[in-house]
């Protein structure tokens, strides 16, 4: 019976995890809230978790997430009946009069609490019926979906002058004001001095749990004399199954465990290459299926219920027997270290109340962690670090120590990094909840991607229950007079360009794939663990299989680009073959129209590019190819602004001008994208490092600490002992730094390391690009634009207007390209225009008037029918010129070489790094800097406490029952004095499973598996069946007509598009097709009838038999089991009087008449 797992099942009176967390993240006055959150009874609610997922009670949180929707009972709405944030702190605002740019200082008075209705508003974000709330549709939905798919900055410098991302000159400034409240009006509106904890936050220049002040929960009572002391939990005396549902087939508890995997970033049938490097030498090919079934297992725990921390018990009950529980235990710290599991804004077990024996006769000096920087690395490693100190403590006791302090260091005066969503003059939301704070994204804008492992999923959907609006491609393109661009010749460049883009790609580097084992695919996949025995591990084994560090794919295939995204910028990477077709023959199958005398043969060469530079890049290939394609095909001057718009779309993701790009390793991270839609977080995208700082309690943060020096020890010589030096002088002493600065500090240089970084480190951060893209904010009063298209493009024209010569539209391709309709996340009419490529570094130095003016025109090209004004506010972002940032994102550089972004990651002594630059499977993303950050905090608890213990022997050997001894002549004694000499709990827990295995195997090896009785009529529905039948035949039909449309060879029909045609097919279906499936469900029904009707029959017969069985094999092993064993052996089957014939087993069915004394246990 496994363990129920459920957040919302705390009793009456409790408060529920995220409606805390929502009651501050939502509220009016977040300061007075924090006294709600830290006196709620919230913590003292059992944390339960229901891993069965089978029952109505727990629906996976992913499929009930907060995107747009109608009439439903938000979670979110039930939390808290205040707003997001306060309306009333906007600190000033931007308005432009006459293309004049001021500052505005105003007061706001704040909307009265009450109930806000907002479920009639057009585009409003909600959460659907909530599994965290347990809303109504927590009560009906089942746990998943049958048709559920199985993938689912601190800086060395003062800080006085006004924000660099406000480009406002200081002869329009009227007002300046403290840059700390553009940070603390998360904390606290401005005039709330009515606040208990106002005079400590106004105008604070940090933030501590000590500053702050507001009354903590009550701890757990400390232990008493007569409490005992704490043991290291030890897995083998744990039990085992209690985490496998007895109520769910094993091949769907095996899917939900696969699809877990996929969830957490790992592959559900191999091992990852730290998995590998562990276990290599302890475990042996067979045994590493058993282990991927636990850690699948204990992933899917996570997964299901992100506000509750899986426990070693939980992790222990994933193995099917007490032989694997060292896998577990193994698997359980592995995932937890690495930060797979227990992440985020989730409570944790706390083990401070325990007393622990201390085997050092003095208590060690606490140690200090600092982290450099607030954006999403440093919050992350921070959030994570005091989270496996709180469930490592037992270990630090054990050693004579506290857990650390954890210090966060950040230059600016508020949190994020370049996460930055700035508030609105007017804060009267419109198509969003009422609570919802006005914003514009000045920073990062969009979640690429919720599948497929993203870790923001889990907290921005698992554990915030943030609302946020799902993003469409529904982009509409002008051109540069303003007319609208025909969607044929659209879909024609777009071919063109994913060619030219695929072409240049055979440049690319070959990545290095390291060496890993898969598991049995087909028993993970059936749920079932392998049998036998094998003593040779996979370290031994190695000189066999193929060389650790093999080229992945081979001469024909590879990841090749088939397409672009257009709402990222990105390439969509699918296998493809290295062999291209002729681009002449290529370009008619696009439907282009080649010009005379072109020979259909006619090959591109590039190879005048990718050879005879010494550091070729991507813009240059690619101009290349396209000067070729003119010599191939009539290429008008509005296919040349096409064929520019892709090119600054990609400027857009990589931040830089693609001639700066490396040819061989621009997409050095394909493969690693995350699927599902793309999103924008309703109320600010800020609101995701303010709930990691805040949850489950505050962090220590100390704000307007610009760091100057850093003096660390690279090699013992200082005793491991590091120091930071700020600008304000103020000195701290450090154990371990990890800093987090953007990559655009290091290459300023700025910051002074002592001693200076090695030659090996310096390398890459040189080689490594660091890019600038910036923003145009536009608010206007009212929209004049579709409000439903999420976004829309302009062709820009080049410098001599109708030219053919690519390079004249380099310098002005990327201004304006594309905007952004922010109205469903900012709750305003609000435009986001984008400036990349040569377009955003001109954005530098130029003023605001003469941006807001120019835009101001381009929309009225495009809109001519309507009157385009003057935006009411502006905000223009300049990350360039941030002394914080210098830039926003890392790219690949031409000079770059490959493994540069790992080597980034990598420690110089006790100075470590995180941030999206050091994130080579993630970067220039805010999940890749969460992600280093996990990475970072897992290499401070290694250096802390040591690898991870392997047990030896990881698997032990089973205990064969025939060489049990044998007692003649003599009573049978106690169970404790039979079992062999010396015999301990584990052995005879692992005796006993091993027994009752081999009983088990001759009962199914001699009447087969239990009758199992029809829970619903499968094959009712005659459409379901036809569409089982025709869906392959479907998916390539739509698949051919999908690829004939795109001109992408590997594009692929998606289930909503084949579910479609299933129902056209259906309907134009001969009436005796239909006929036939009807007479099939009929069959089918009454087929379920009969099982049902001799269900109790049957299973009675079963039951006997399999009790028969049951004694024939204890007659034959009369010394395996004592009188003991044999009696609790039945007691456990339920069965308490074995002379007499039973119809029923609780172990086995169900309850029937029987003349058997029995017992349900």
């Amino acid at each position: 019976m496994e363990v129920p797992r459920s957040a919302k099942d705390a009793p009456v009176g409790k408060g529920n995890l995220f409606n805390h967390r929502l009651s501050f993240l939502q509220s009016e006055d977040p300061a007075a809230k924090m006294v709600s959150w830290f006196t709620s009874p919230f913590k003292s609610a059992p944390k339960i978790r229901n891993v069965a997922g089978d029952g109505p009670s727990q629906p996976s949180f992913y499929n009930n997430h907060t995107a747009s929707g109608n009439n439903s009972q938000s979670s979110i709405a039930n939390a808290s009946q205040n707003p997001v944030f306060p309306t009333s702190n906007v600190p000033y605002s931007y308005s432009i009069e006459n293309s004049a740019v001021s500052v505005e200082q105003e007061e706001h008075v704040p909307p009265q609490n009450g109930n806000h209705d907002w479920s009639n508003a057009s585009g409003v974000a909600k959460a659907t019926d909530s599994v965290w709330d347990g809303g109504p549709g927590a009560a009906t939905q089942a746990a998943d979906q049958s048709d559920e798919a199985s993938r689912m900055g601190s800086t060395p410098s003062k800080s006085t002058a006004p924000s660099s991302h406000t480009s406002i000159s200081q002869s329009f400034v009227k007002v300046e004001p403290e840059d700390s409240e553009n940070i603390l009006h998360t904390l606290k509106p401005r005039d709330a001095t009515s606040s208990p904890l106002s005079s400590q936050l106004s105008p604070a220049r940090s933030v501590t749990p000590s500053d702050l002040g507001p009354a903590r929960i009550e701890e757990p009572a400390k232990a008493t004399k007569s409490s005992p002391k704490y043991e290291r939990l030890q897995f083998s005396k744990l039990r085992p199954r209690i985490s496998i549902p007895q109520n769910l087939a094993p091949t769907e508890f095996a899917r939900q465990s696969i699809h877990a995997a996929y969830s957490s970033r790992l592959n559900p049938f191999t091992l990852h290459r730290g998995e590998y490097r562990l276990l290599h030498n302890h475990i042996s090919q067979l045994h590493v299926t058993a282990y991927l079934n636990i850690r699948n297992r204990i992933l899917r725990l996570w997964v299901r219920n992100p506000l509750v921390g899986v426990t070693p018990e939980e992790a222990a009950g994933c193995a099917a027997s007490s032989r694997w529980l060292n896998l577990a235990e193994v698997a359980y710290e592995w995932l937890l270290r690495h930060g797979y599991i227990n992440f985020g804004c989730v409570e944790v077990p706390d083990t401070s109340h325990l007393k622990v024996k201390r085997y050092r006769p003095k208590k060690n000096r606490r140690k200090t962690i600092v982290v450099v920087g607030a954006g999403m690395a440093g919050l992350g490693c921070a959030r994570q670090l005091e989270s496996l100190f709180r469930q490592y403590q037992y270990r630090l006791s054990l050693n004579g120590e506290d857990p650390p302090q954890v210090i966060i260091l950040e230059g600016r005066n508020r949190i994020g990094g370049r996460v930055y969503s700035h508030p609105f003059k007017c804060q009267d939301p419109v198509g969003i909840p009422k609570y919802a704070r006005c914003t514009a994204e000045l920073g990062a804008h969009i979640i690429t991607g919720f599948d497929h492992g993203n870790p923001l999923n889990m907290i921005i959907r698992g554990q915030l229950a943030l609302h946020y609006h799902a993003l469409k491609d529904n982009s509409t393109l002008y051109d540069s007079d303003g007319r609208l661009v025909d969607k044929r010749q659209d879909q024609m460049v777009e071919k063109l360009y994913n060619d030219i883009l695929d072409r240049a790609s055979i440049y690319r580097h070959r990545p290095i794939v390291p060496a890993s084992v898969q598991g049995d695919k087909n028993l993970i996949e059936a749920g079932r663990d392998p049998y036998g025995e094998s003593n040779t591990t996979i370290g031994d084994t190695e000189a066999s299989r193929q060389e650790e560090s093999r080229r992945a794919g081979s001469d024909q295939l590879e990841n090749v680009p088939g397409g672009m995204d257009k709402l990222t910028g990105k390439a969509h990477m699918v296998t493809g073959s290295r062999k291209k077709a002729a681009p002449a023959l290529a370009a008619e199958a696009m439907g282009w129209h080649l010009a005379s005398n072109v020979l259909a043969s006619r090959d591109l060469n590039l190879d005048a590019v990718a050879r005879s530079m010494e550091y070729p890049t991507l813009g240059a290939a690619m101009d290349e190819a396209v000067k070729q394609y003119q010599f191939l095909l009539d290429l008008s001057p509005q296919d040349m602004r096409l064929i520019n718009w892709h090119y600054a779309n990609m400027e857009y993701a990589n931040a830089v001008n693609l001639g700066k790009l490396s040819l061989s390793g621009w997409d050095q991270d394909s493969g690693n994208e995350f699927e599902g839609e793309h999103a924008q977080v309703v109320g600010g995208y800020q609101q995701v490092p303010l709930g990691i700082l805040q949850y489950p309690s505050p962090l220590d943060l100390r704000t307007h600490k610009s760091v100057r020096r850093i003096t660390y020890d690279s090699d013992g010589r200082h005793g491991g002992v590091a120091r930071i030096q700020c600008d304000d002088g103020q000195v701290l002493d450090a154990d371990r730094i990890i800093l987090t600065t953007p990559l655009g500090i290091l290459k300023e240089e700025s910051l002074i390391f002592d001693p200076p970084l090695p030659r090996w480190k310096l390398g890459p951060i040189h080689r490594l690009g660091f890019g600038v893209l910036n923003k145009l904010i536009l608010v206007y009063d009212k929209p004049f634009w579709d409000v439903d298209q999420d976004m829309f493009g302009l062709l820009r024209e080049s410098d001599t207007p109708g030219s053919l010569d690519q390079e004249d539209y380099v310098r002005n391709r990327g201004r304006f390209y594309l905007f952004w309709n922010c109205i469903k996340s900012s709750g305003r009419p609000v435009l986001i225009a984008l400036m990349a490529g040569e377009a955003a570094v001109q954005a530098e130095s130029t003023s605001d008037a003469d941006l807001v003016v120019g835009v101001t025109k381009e929309l009225q090209r495009m809109f001519k029918d309507g009157q385009v004004p003057l935006p009411s506010e502006t905000i223009v972002t300049r990350w360039g010129k941030d002394k914080f940032a210098r830039g926003t994102y890392s790219y690949v550089g031409a000079t770059s070489l490959p493994g540069d972004y790992d080597v980034m990651a990598r420690a110089v002594g006790n100075l470590h790094f995180a941030g999206e630059a050091t994130c080579g499977t993630h970067p220039a993303t805010v999940h890749g800097a969460y992600i280093s950050g996990l990475r970072a905090a897992s290499e401070i608890i290694e250096e802390l406490l040591g690898p991870i213990e392997v047990p030896t022997p990881l698997v032990p050997a089973p205990i064969k029952v025939d060489g049990s001894p044998k007692r003649t002549g003599q009573k049978r004694k106690a169970e404790e004095d039979l079992v062999g000499e010396g015999e301990t709990e584990a052995a005879k827990a692992m005796r006993l499973d091993q027994i009752e295995q081999e009983i088990l195997v001759r009962i199914f090896g001699e009447i087969g598996p239990q009758p199992a009785k029809a829970t619903s009529k499968k094959g009712s529905n005659p459409f379901l069946l036809f569409s089982s039948d025709k869906w392959e035949e479907c998916r390539e039909r739509v698949t051919e007509s999908r690829r004939a449309a795109t001109g992408n060879n590997h594009a692929k029909a998606n289930k909503n598009e084949i579910r479609k045609a299933l129902g056209e097919m259906w309907r134009e279906a001969a009436e005796e097709t239909k006929q036939r499936y009807r007479d099939t469900t009929n069959s089918n029904r009454l087929a379920f009838n009969e099982n049902a009707a001799t269900f109790e029959a049957r299973l009675a017969s079963w039951t006997e038999r399999a009790i028969e069985i049951r004694c024939k094999y204890l007659e034959e092993h009369p010394d395996a089991l004592s009188a003991d064993e044999q009696q609790s052996m039945w007691s456990a089957l339920g069965i308490y009087d074995v002379d007499r014939k039973a119809k029923m087993m609780s172990k086995y069915g169900e309850r029937g008449g029987s003349g058997i004394k029995t017992e349900t246990v």
